[in-house]
Formats: C-alpha cells, sequence, structure tokens
C-alpha cells in the first residue's frame, strides 16, 4: 500500500464530489477524536480548504475524551461548533418509557423496558439529526466516517454513524485509514487513540470480540487463524449485510404496466 497515492486519490475523489453535488457547499463532520473522524476532517481540509470544512463535536453530557476532539479542530484550524446532545437523549429516552406505561385491570402500572440496544443506539442517531440540522444551517454536505473494518461486520448505527452524504473510508480498512492518518501529518495520539464506542464503556474489540488487525487480514487477504472468530466474524458480516444495502421496496411491476 502507497498510502500517499491513496491519500491523494481520496482526496481527489472528495474534490470531484463536491464538484457535482455542491460546488459552493461545506463539509459537514462529526468530530468525535478518534482517528476516523480525524481523517475524513483532514481530508476534507486538503481537499476543499479548511475554511470550507465544520466540525461538529457532540458530547452527550459529559464526554471524558472530548478534549481530543477539539484538539483535532485546533490542529486543523477548522470552523466548529459543539452540540452537547446529552438532554436530547435523555427526554427522547424518558418519552419512551412513559410512553411504554401501561395500566393494567388490576390499576397496576406496567412498564415495557427500553431494551439496552435502544439505549445504545438512540445517542448516535440523535447526533445524525443535530449534523443534519446543522448542515441544512450552513449550506453543507454531511460526511460519514465509517471505515470499511467497521461496516464489514456492522459496527456502526443504522441511520446514525452509518448515515451520510458521502463517505470517504467506506472502502478502506483500519489500517489503511490509521496509514492516510500518518500521511496527512495528524498527530498520533488521534490516529492511535483506541477506539471506543463512548457508549457502553467498552473498546471496539472487546465488543466485537477480535483485534481490527485480525480482521483486517481477513477482509483483505481472506487469512484468519482463529476458528472461532473466523465464524463470528462471518456471521456478523452476513446478519449485518442489509445496513449496507438500499431499502428494500415494493416492485409493482407488471401490475401497473397491464393497468
Amino acid at each position: 500500500m502507497d498510502a500517499k497515492k491513496l491519500k491523494d486519490a481520496c482526496v481527489d475523489w472528495i474534490r470531484a464530489f463536491f464538484e457535482e453535488n455542491g460546488k459552493d457547499c461545506n463539509a459537514v463532520v462529526g468530530i468525535s477524536g478518534g482517528k476516523d473522524s480525524s481523517v475524513v476532517a483532514a481530508l476534507c481540509a486538503e481537499a476543499l480548504g479548511r475554511e470550507r470544512v465544520i466540525g461538529v463535536l457532540m458530547p452527550c453530557g459529559v464526554q471524558p475524551d472530548i478534549d481530543m476532539a477539539r484538539k483535532l479542530v485546533e490542529h486543523l484550524q477548522i470552523r466548529n461548533i459543539e452540540v452537547n446532545v446529552g438532554e436530547a437523549v435523555s427526554a427522547v429516552t424518558n418519552a419512551i418509557e412513559t410512553g411504554f406505561l401501561v395500566e393494567s385491570e388490576n390499576n397496576s402500572v406496567e412498564r415495557t423496558p427500553i431494551s439496552v440496544q435502544t439505549k445504545t443506539n438512540l445517542p448516535p442517531r440523535i447526533r445524525m439529526a443535530a449534523l443534519y440540522a446543522v448542515s441544512q444551517s450552513v449550506n453543507g454536505r454531511v460526511a460519514n466516517t465509517c471505515n470499511l473494518s467497521e461496516d464489514y461486520v456492522g459496527y456502526a448505527t443504522r441511520y446514525g454513524d452509518g448515515a451520510g452524504d458521502f463517505s470517504p473510508l467506506s472502502k478502506l480498512t483500519v489500517a489503511e485509514v490509521k496509514a492516510i492518518g500518518y500521511e496527512l501529518g495528524l498527530p498520533a495520539e488521534l490516529v492511535d487513540k483506541v477506539p471506543i464506542d463512548g457508549l457502553c464503556g467498552k473498546t471496539d474489540e472487546d465488543n466485537l470480540g477480535f483485534t481490527y488487525a485480525m480482521l483486517d487480514r481477513y477482509i483483505r487477504e481472506g487469512i484468519c487463524d482463529d476458528a472461532a472468530k473466523k465464524e463470528r466474524i462471518d456471521r456478523l458480516h452476513r446478519n449485518n449485510l442489509f445496513k449496507l444495502q438500499p431499502m428494500p421496496c415494493f416492485e409493482p411491476g407488471t401490475l401497473i404496466d397491464a393497468k
């Protein structure tokens, strides 16, 4: 892999996207302080100029590593806005919990508990709503910051961090994203920051059950020396393919034609 050629090609692709889909538009990037959002923001800054990149920091209440996100926007010297989504997440959660309250025949109140998955995926979906709200106010296009490794096993929230208008990294593995990050001159602490989802307190690799290095090798070379983990990767990939495919839709076809 030639990191410079890969970086330059990606920069050219971003320029071409904006030339065709918004010559005067700005790139709007959700900034978490991790490698993916850092690399996407840096690529957009090189492609469009830093004045056309707007970083959106979206802590959910108190975010212990928010200083990393601030470090990135300071390093790139891009415009930025901080939108704390904590109150919005709490309001929606409370509204759902209230809606689930049901009075039974004996006048007792029954509660349908909100699932852990619901609580985990709500913040990224509200963050994406905030990103699009900012984008519409600044003549923007929202950047998707997912990489190939995450997408392959479905490690993204549908209509949350999995959404966006353009996606520079979705065909690049974690190792390739890191290589581009170094080529862009990003601080090592951002490129090598241990990826965490910021939702359940675990690292990505803890949640997945295997390392990104193992996953990247399997994606690019088809090699995985651990049979159990290979089976897990394959299962996650099969179960999450729907996230990468267009929404299924009814096709009236000949019924309309026959009319």
